[in-house]
């Protein structure tokens, strides 16, 4: 298959050396969450991790250009694809993705927050199978377009990027992902994953259900507590509930407004990012110094930041191949 030239690519040094820091640092944190545990996941939970979603609706490919596993997976991932390659990666791999964000975030309330040692073998083990998924699958689709598990919420946040900005990864497109690339069709993607499926039936499909349960998914995740291995029962069970829920009652509405997906995928995207600030702005200003009013201020901010990106989604409609 013909190699095309993707649109906007990113092809400054600036982005060679925030590859190679991405990599420095996640090395600094492994190490850091196996000396100094609580002062590491203190950082890593509380500072950096809830300013990713904003990054993500700016322009997910902000952080997809540094991402270490990004360069991992880089490292072997330069063959052409198949066509037998290309429908086994579409067909399976995207789900093994939304299942490993399903089940790695509530893990955060038994594991990861408090136990650094666990979160430092973990990212070992992803980093690994970034690495070995570059040598198996062509280019970027053997884990960054398909096993990644952030990339459910990268698409489901990058369908209104209020910055244009282009791949500092794909010089040239083997077509290793044909559907719902980011790197490719940018904040069509999430659109582009529910292509094919007509009318209300989208919300049936793996990306479809995803998009209605995260709402509530984000919720249950703050509504439970730390616990240890004893919980871990009803830690999933009441994410569960509250992922089901979602589905239930966002997948009425679409069914009985006859809401568009394209425009329905996006309202999904704004409240999931919503409710997340909502819940974890407080505790992102508190983690910087801030007191109540700076977690009032920043929640506030966010709010806005959601409006925006959502405002910006809804005067540049673009016209997939989807009812």
């Amino acid at each position: 298959m013909p190699s095309a030239r993707l649109p906007l690519v990113t092809t400054h040094p600036v982005w060679s050396v925030a590859q190679i820091a991405g990599m420095v640092l996640t090395t600094v944190l492994v190490f850091s969450l196996v000396r100094w545990p609580d002062l590491s996941l203190h950082v890593l939970w509380d500072m950096v991790i809830p300013l990713l979603p904003a990054v993500f609706l700016v322009n997910p490919l902000v952080w997809r250009n540094v991402c270490p596993l990004a360069t991992l997976n880089a490292f072997g991932g330069t063959r052409r694809a198949t066509p037998v390659m290309l429908t086994s990666t579409q067909s399976t791999a995207g789900v093994v993705g939304i299942v490993l964000l399903l089940l790695m975030v509530p893990a955060r309330r038994l594991l990861f927050n408090e136990h650094g040692v666990a979160l430092a073998a973990t990212i070992v083990a992803v980093a690994a199978l970034a690495l070995m998924a570059g040598y198996l699958a062509p280019r970027r689709s053997g884990f960054c377009n398909s096993l990644c598990p952030v990339l459910p919420v990268e698409k489901l946040y990058g369908q209104s990027p209020l910055v244009a900005m282009g791949s500092a990864r794909c010089g040239d497109c083997a077509r290793c992902t044909p559907v719902g690339c980011i790197d490719l069709v940018g904040r069509r993607s999430a659109v582009q994953s529910v292509v094919g499926i007509r009318g209300e039936q989208w919300l049936l499909s793996p990306f479809g259900a995803f998009a209605c349960a995260f709402p509530g998914f984000v919720i249950g995740y703050f509504t439970t507590t730390n616990g240890d291995g004893a919980t871990a029962a009803s830690t999933y069970a009441h994410v569960a509930l509250w992922s089901l829920g979602s589905v239930a009652v966002l997948g009425m509405i679409a069914r009985v407004i006859r809401v568009r997906a394209s425009l329905m995928l996006l309202a999904l995207g704004g409240l999931s990012a919503g409710i997340y600030y909502w819940y974890a702005a407080p505790r992102l200003a508190a983690a910087f110094g801030g007191g109540a009013t700076m977690g009032i201020g920043t929640r506030i901010f966010a709010l806005c930041l959601v409006s925006l990106w959502f405002v910006h989604g809804m005067r540049r409609p673009w016209r997939p191949s989807v009812v």
